[in-house]
């Protein structure tokens, strides 16, 4: 099982700190500034074993309104909530607001505590708790246990321990399969080991010696030691609270708001597309273009608010929107996030990551309000077929579609197959797909232009295969084109020959006189042997002939000239003997230069060097210093 974080909640001064100190020894306020003022500032962590055997994670958090952004900071991680209100106070301003921010999270589960019980009488107590009930109502906490606790007299915190535990037993734990990912809350240096962070592990398990990545700033380093609740340990599972000593990293070069994760597995971003919701209790109406800050994992970023299927969100209301950065980030789908308005500092809502790497979304498009609601509701099979369908046209990897929907490799590849067997996808190998429809629009359009290829050339065995894939596929990857078109000619879409593709059955019928004029040419080049003519010197050798093109066109595809060069064509039978007699030279000499190479053959230096360089590209020799030698 996967361990269980606990977070507490609750107006500044209710005694959160002082309640966990109580529960677990430790005091959380480490800082010089929180001891002189009495309040929590940042972010503390303590740790509470409970029955069963299970020690939980615990985060403290500020409660005074200024340091909601360090309360954030913390509370994404969290799976369990502990709100406290103090009994001499009731509930106050910020109870409300992280219980807001609580449920925007998603939080499912929480006991809630009432502290200084000791200082009031039993029938305030009931009246504090029928507030609490009140103000819980509709939400994760209604019906949640209620406990008295006094972290003076000790009164009801081994009531409290029990509840913990029973409410961690039972709530949904972390997913610890798949790639790792831990929000970076705090960065600090230590004397003899370097850079050390802190943070929770939101999903998968840590290694010692695990290569990980620092994202949004791509920063690859090395695990070098782990910590789990201040004791070495060689794996930390989802659900941990983990002190990480990374290799070989500056303390400046990571910060809180970053995020550790495996290398590969995360996209950086300059926008998100987003479900929003705006809390029940907000004062304002969100509009269009909107400035607000963004929080999200222990990160805070300014975005700038485009709302796609309405012009204002209202208190309550919901909607699809696209967030727009200033700063890269990095997300995961399904991630849940708060929003405050920029100024006057204030919670108004939040919501759920939909796409974590979108292009940018026109407003009240259907084409694009369908799409999010797919992402909104879709399996994840519906999902992946969506990604696939949007990055088919320009041969998206899977890669990116795996980390767009955040899975791990099994899984992924589990949905993959599943729409390769409905048909839904072309699986052209691991790294790419195409979506069914988008592969037909394509063997069609392939059809037509080798139809058309065919009509204007019928000398012409077919069109060379780099023509063909620059007019299907244009500014495509060269590999991933490469690979879809041999998949096509593997499903008998059409012809693939060494050099060039037809249509099936095409045979070429070019006239008596065009294969006559072939001949000539071919017959020309032969007789020309190491010093080939020039085009111009075979327009000039048939000056009324019109077919010149067609007929070295036709030659080169059928592999009897071969293009050492630009314009530089040698015989088929040519170039195989000079690639022969290269091979012997080198294999006695060692090694041959360009000016013995021009001597071998008796042609000039610039038919020589076409014929090396050619061989180079081809792997038959490599240059080293002024001479080559077999490779």
């Amino acid at each position: 099982m996967s361990g269980v974080i606990i977070g507490t909640a609750g107006h500044v001064d209710h005694g959160k700190t002082a309640l966990i100190k109580a529960l677990t020894g430790i005091d959380t306020d480490r800082l010089k500034e929180e001891k002189k003022r009495g309040i929590t500032i940042d972010l503390g962590f303590a740790h509470l074993p409970l029955a069963g055997g299970l020690t939980a994670g615990v985060v403290d958090v500020p409660g005074h309104e200024k340091f909601i952004a360090n309360m954030l900071a913390g509370a994404g991680g969290i799976d369990l909530a502990l709100l406290v209100v103090a009994a001499d106070d009731g509930v106050m301003p910020q109870t409300r607001e992280h219980l807001g921010i609580l449920r925007l999270l998603g939080i499912k589960s929480g006991v809630v505590a009432i502290t200084k019980a000791d200082v009031v009488e039993p029938e305030w107590l009931e009246l504090v708790a029928e507030d609490i009930r009140q103000l819980v109502a509709g939400s994760f906490l209604e019906g949640a246990p209620i406990q008295p606790v006094s972290a003076h007299t000790g009164q009801g915190l081994d009531e409290l321990r029990a509840l913990l535990s029973a409410a961690c037993n039972s709530a949904q734990g972390k997913a610890e399969a798949g790639d790792c990912r831990v929000p970076v809350d705090r960065v600090f240096s230590v004397d003899g080991f370097g850079t050390v962070i802190t943070g929770t592990m939101i999903e998968g398990a840590l290694r010692e010696g695990d290569e990980i990545e620092v994202y949004p700033t791509g920063l690859r380093t090395r695990v070098r030691n782990l910590q789990v609740h201040s004791k070495d340990v060689e794996i930390a599972p989802a659900g941990s609270r983990v002190a990480v000593n990374l290799a070989s990293v500056k303390r400046e070069d990571v910060q809180r708001g970053d995020t550790l994760a495996t290398l590969g597995s995360m996209m950086t971003t300059m926008m998100l597309d987003v479900r929003l919701q705006i809390l029940p209790d907000s004062s304002r109406v969100i509009e269009n273009g909107s400035r607000l800050h963004f929080y999200h994992g222990a990160r805070q970023e300014l975005c700038k608010l485009v709302l796609l299927d309405s012009d204002r969100l209202s208190p309550g209301q919901e909607g699809f929107a696209q967030l727009r950065f200033t700063e890269k980030i990095a997300a995961k789908k399904d991630d849940r996030f708060v929003l405050r308005f920029y100024s006057p500092l204030e919670t108004v809502g939040g919501g759920v990551v939909l796409d974590p790497n979108p292009g940018r979304r026109r407003r009240h498009n259907e084409k694009v309000l369908r799409a999010l609601s797919v992402r909104e509701r879709g399996s994840t099979g519906e999902n992946l077929l969506q990604i696939i369908t949007e990055g088919a046209p320009q041969l998206a990897p899977l890669s990116d579609a795996r980390r767009q929907l955040g899975l791990s490799q099994s899984a992924f590849d589990k949905e993959l197959d599943r729409l390769k067997n409905a048909g839904q996808i072309l699986l052209i190998n691991d790294k790419l797909a195409i979506d069914a429809v988008y592969q037909k629009k394509l063997e069609g359009t392939l059809h037509e232009i080798l139809a058309a290829y065919h009509k204007e050339n019928p000398l012409l065995e077919g069109i060379r295969r780099e023509e063909l894939r620059g007019r299907l596929l244009p500014g495509r990857d060269p590999a991933g084109a490469e690979r879809l078109l041999a998949v096509f000619a593997q499903r008998g879409v059409y012809i693939l020959k060494s050099q060039t593709a037809a249509l099936p059955g095409f045979e070429p019928k070019g006239s008596s006189g065009e294969g006559v004029l072939a001949g000539k040419v071919e017959e020309m080049f032969r007789q020309a042997g190491y010093s080939p003519p020039g085009i111009d010197e075979v327009h000039t050798a048939f000056p009324r002939e019109k077919g010149i093109k067609k007929a070295l066109e036709a030659l080169l595809a059928k592999g009897v000239l071969v293009a050492a060069a630009p314009q530089i064509y040698f015989h088929g039978e040519v170039y195989a003997q000079a690639k022969e007699k290269i091979a012997d030279f080198i294999a006695q000499e060692g090694q041959v230069t360009l000016a013995q190479t021009r001597d071998i053959f008796g042609t000039s230096r610039k038919f020589a060097l076409a014929l090396l360089e050619h061989f180079d590209r081809h792997g038959l020799t490599k240059k080293v210093g002024d001479a080559r030698v077999l490779r």
